[in-house]
């Protein structure tokens, strides 16, 4: 387990958008990721601000994007998930399993 414990919602949901995305991750990309499949809208501040935390703890990185005309030369920071970040939402989702074992009847779905 990594030394902050498990990741908070927003964190996993974060990372999960930056590996679905791939080399393609993104702000922009990532907040479309998060309300497309989440329905989580969320800030550019608050995602950095995340970002930079989840960065910190070592489970993600960035680097920069040449820019370019289009962008009016400004860059971009593309997003990746560290192999600690992987290693943390492994973890994460075991216990989460674990804990949901053989609720599926309290939610009316068959066991």
């Amino acid at each position: 387990m990594a030394p902050g414990g498990f990741p908070g919602e927003l964190e996993q949901m974060i990372l999960l958008a930056v590996l679905r995305l791939g080399g393609d991750a993104y702000a922009l990309a990532v907040l479309r990721e998060l309300d497309a499949r989440a329905g989580r809208r969320l800030s550019r501040g608050a995602l950095y601000k995340t970002l930079d935390r989840m960065e910190r703890k070592g489970y993600v990185r960035w680097s920069q994007e040449v820019a370019t005309p289009e962008r009016g030369g400004h860059p971009r920071r593309l997003f990746e998930v560290t192999p600690e970040g992987v290693e943390v939402l492994r973890t994460s989702r075991a216990a989460l399993e674990r804990l949901w074992a053989g609720l599926d009847p309290v939610f009316g779905r068959p066991a």
